[in-house]
């Protein structure tokens, strides 16, 4: 029987983006709104692969995103590792996420809900330039594109034309 992994908020990630270099992600959050799935932040640098740094300069760093996935099933496919656990995971009120009722119809644009961490989803409609820049997308994220967009900026697939 396989063993179970866990994971827990504060955790701290790594994942080898290229031959040479890795990136730290952070699980901050687990949204009941966001189907219940855990909400990490993406950090920017790159680090070489034997590089060490302590994790409280970890997440001091700048974020480059933030998700919603499952962070055990990124361990159990060999996609990341957790490497240890960090109380400081930031501030969670300024995480905005958008969402749409049908992404496979790029005409259909007054479909947009956002919402906060563990609030109520709001329905907006058409969304604004403001809700295009500073909204993440709220899909529940399977590991394999978490690691894409560490590695390239963007999600694999068609969602990407909605980031």
């Amino acid at each position: 029987m396989a063993k179970r992994v866990t994971t827990k908020v504060g955790d701290v990630f790594f994942a080898q983006v290229d031959d040479n270099h890795k990136k730290y992600m952070q699980y901050i959050a687990s949204d009941m709104t966001g189907l219940n799935s855990d909400v990490i932040r993406a950090f920017k640098e790159k680090y070489p692969l034997d590089a060490t740094p302590d994790l409280a300069d970890i997440v001091k760093g700048e974020v480059d995103f933030y998700a919603h996935c499952v962070t055990s099933a990124g361990i159990k496919r060999g996609l990341w590792e957790k490497i240890g656990n960090c109380i400081d995971i930031g501030s969670i009120e300024h995480i905005i996420f958008k969402c749409k009722d049908d992404y496979t119809r790029e005409d259909i644009q007054d479909d947009w809900r956002i919402w906060r961490i563990n609030k109520e989803i709001i329905h907006i409609g058409t969304l604004e330039e403001e809700n295009k820049k500073n909204c993440y997308l709220g899909a529940v994220f399977p590991p394999e594109d978490i690691i894409n967009k560490l590695k390239t900026g963007v999600y694999r697939g068609r969602i990407s034309i909605f980031e």
